[in-house]
């Protein structure tokens, strides 16, 4: 009996929409296994690790030695009845340039005390919530409800105590609200139109200021002597300045980046943080 040719054969007797063997694009060849991988590094895997070893650090600034700020310092550390109470957040901890250890290095040691955490109870922290309950202690954070640190009455004989958060803006919004020993004392704030010389890291609003310009205008207020403020700016000024030399970028604050044009970043979709922004442009204390 005859064939005939259908749509799908053609007079081979093959499938007329298959494509002539020798047209096939070649399969993939298959994975090589463990075995041949080791081979293709070349004893690669069995090179020792090179383990890096962190940069020596000076003991007083906390600098790398080759780096160290110490000449900057007080050769001796500062005569002051006042004492501060740093409370930074672990994330500064791990920072590279932080400021706490070259205030603490201008500073006795028992005039400048670090804690480190978010949360701090009473139970946990009974010096610390002995502290706040001291009359002569004042909490520095601005807001509504903060005295200027300058009309502060001083008179006091009793030595006096300032409490200073170390963080980001946002960091120590949420030590100060979610910690209630910290509500307890006298809360403050600095009047001044000193713009911020820590040009290296980028700052909210052109008025605020690091935390070790915080603690030198504080100090010099309580005790009354301005060369304490000069005194502790000076090793801040020369870190700016080596980064400066070094490759590092002035960096403005997110309020002139905003005025001037210049905010390269997306616009955040939160409508919180969306209306601080705007603020910031209007000149409205956030």
């Amino acid at each position: 009996m005859e064939e005939r040719e259908t749509p799908a054969t053609d007079a081979a007797g093959g499938r007329k929409d298959e494509e002539p063997l020798l047209s096939r694009p070649a399969l993939p060849a298959p994975a090589s296994g463990p075995e041949e991988e080791a081979e293709d590094c070349g004893g690669l895997w069995e090179l020792p690790v090179e383990l890096s070893a962190r940069r020596p650090e000076c003991g007083r600034c906390g600098r790398p030695e080759k780096v160290c700020l110490c000449p900057f310092l007080p050769v001796h550390p500062l005569k002051v009845s006042t004492c501060l109470y740093i409370i930074q957040h672990p994330a500064e901890e791990s920072r590279v340039l932080r400021t706490v250890p070259l205030l603490a290095a201008c500073l006795p040691e028992e005039k400048c005390k670090v804690l480190i955490g978010r949360r701090f109870s009473e139970d946990r922290y009974p010096e610390l919530a002995s502290v706040c309950r001291n009359k002569n202690t004042l909490v520095l954070y601005p807001g509504a409800g903060a005295a200027n640190l300058e009309e502060v009455d001083l008179s006091s004989p009793d030595p006096y105590v300032i409490i200073i958060i170390d963080g980001t803006w946002s960091q120590a919004k949420d030590i100060f609200f979610k910690n209630t020993l910290f509500r307890i004392p006298k809360q403050v704030q600095l009047r001044t139109s000193l713009s911020s010389q820590y040009v290296i890291r980028t700052q909210p609003t052109n008025a605020c200021l690091s935390t070790l310009e915080c603690a030198a205008i504080s100090l010099a207020i309580m005790e009354k002597n301005d060369g304490i403020k000069e005194t502790v700016l000076r090793p801040l000024q020369a870190l700016c300045s080596f980064q400066l030399q070094h490759g590092a970028q002035v960096h403005h604050s997110k309020e002139h980046l905003l005025k001037n044009g210049l905010y390269d970043k997306p616009m955040p979709k939160n409508k919180r943080k969306l209306r601080r922004m705007e603020l910031l442009v209007n000149n409205v204390k956030i």
